[in-house]
């Protein structure tokens, strides 16, 4: 049996935060556990990811059995670790129960919409988890900074979002917001690690390019948002990417301790005997196989 217990947070209720341009989240150390196992010394990372992606197959069943509801929004700097940590969380479950949402660029038609519309369709039905890469959160992040959005249309979306949030969660949806922090040395290295490499340079977009200019734009629009949207109800939570590999460990293990589940792995099952009837295959002329280049 794995019950856990659900992690309590108190979170902020729109305490000031400073806007000199820090990202402080990225500099300031989280709370360390005294027991805090390091990676490749007390620990083997592929060991443990695979433990607690054990436990996430748990959790995934727990929440089709038990038709629950749940959301969790993957914020934070460009080249962060976001995608890396879903990759990890969703690579053992069913693609149907744990789904991820990335929207592009709205339409024009979307444009026009009420800003949550967009948004809305994605939400989980009984029994799934949605993880959205990047959420509604961008109107408080990229369109603020780079002037996507009017100052009134900000400010509308930072005095409805914790009441749009609010009402997820009084429907019954399990939410839960992380940030993933970084600073700029190490998302500098990480920028220059995927202009280096063939298989990550999709990664990059002239917008992260654009985006170097207004370092110091972003953190005061993450502060100002944090300040807003860091409620008791849905508080954020910060995650210390620095070292992506325990960042991965680290949100995997936040996310587990966040929703209370027991173990229900079905019995190991027999593999029936195969059914053969009389059947003749068509010559292998008729079909079109792919090359053999690799044997």
């Amino acid at each position: 049996m794995s019950d856990k217990s659900k992690h309590k947070d108190k979170g902020t209720t729109g305490k000031g935060s400073p806007a000199n341009g820090k990202d402080h989240s990225s500099t300031l150390s989280a709370p360390v556990d005294p027991n805090v196992k390091l990676l490749g010394k007390d620990c083997d990372y592929e060991k443990e990811e695979r433990k607690l992606q054990i436990e996430l197959v748990k959790l995934q069943e727990w929440v089709r059995h038990e038709h629950l509801r749940v959301v969790v929004l993957f914020e934070g700097r460009d080249a962060a670790g976001k995608g890396g940590a879903i990759k990890r969380i969703t690579e053992s479950l069913n693609p149907r129960v744990c789904k991820v949402v990335a929207l592009g660029t709205p339409t024009e038609r979307e444009k026009t919409q009420w800003y949550f519309q967009r948004y809305v369709p994605h939400l989980p039905a009984a029994g799934e988890m949605v993880l959205f890469d990047r959420s509604w959160y961008n109107r408080a992040g990229v369109e603020r900074v780079m002037g996507f959005c009017t100052e009134a249309q900000y400010q509308e979306f930072m005095q409805s979002c914790p009441e749009f949030e609010r009402m997820l969660i009084r429907s019954g949806i399990v939410l839960i917001k992380y940030w993933f922090s970084v600073s700029d040395a190490e998302q500098e290295r990480r920028f220059q690690d995927r202009m280096d490499k063939p298989t990550k340079r999709w990664k990059i977009s002239p917008m992260d390019l654009e985006s170097r200019k207004h370092w110091a734009d972003y953190s005061r629009a993450k502060d100002e948002m944090f300040a807003i949207t860091d409620t008791k109800q849905a508080p954020w939570y910060v995650v210390n990417s620095e070292d992506k590999k325990a960042a991965r460990l680290n949100v995997i293990r936040h996310l587990l301790s966040m929703i209370p589940y027991r173990d229900l792995t079905p019995e190991p099952m027999t593999l029936p005997p195969l059914v053969k009837s009389k059947y003749v295959r068509p010559p292998f002329h008729e079909q079109n196989f792919i090359p053999v280049v690799y044997k």
